[in-house]
C-alpha cells in the first residue's frame, strides 16, 4: 500500500513534530542533544529539511536534462 503525495506531505511533518515534542519532553539536554545522531530529535529535525532539498535537486536535474535535450 503506497501513500499518496498529499498524504505524505501532511504525514511526514506531523511525525517529525511528534518526534520533536517527544524529545523535548523526555530528554534532559534537549537543545544540545539534537546534535547527536543517536537522538530522535536529530532525525525529527533532519527529515523535514531533507525532503524539500531532495525535491529541489530532483527538479533541478530534470530541468537540466530538458534544457540539454532541447539545445
Amino acid at each position: 500500500m503506497f501513500l499518496s503525495l498529499p498524504t505524505l506531505t501532511v504525514l511526514i511533518p506531523l511525525i517529525s513534530l511528534a518526534g520533536l515534542f517527544y524529545s523535548a519532553s523526555v530528554e534532559e539536554d534537549f537543545p544540545q542533544g539534537c546534535t547527536s545522531t543517536a537522538s530522535l530529535c536529530f532525525y525529527s529535525l533532519l527529515l523535514p529539511i531533507t525532503i524539500p532539498v531532495y525535491v529541489f535537486f530532483h527538479l533541478w536535474t530534470w530541468m537540466g536534462i530538458k534544457l540539454f535535450r532541447h539545445n
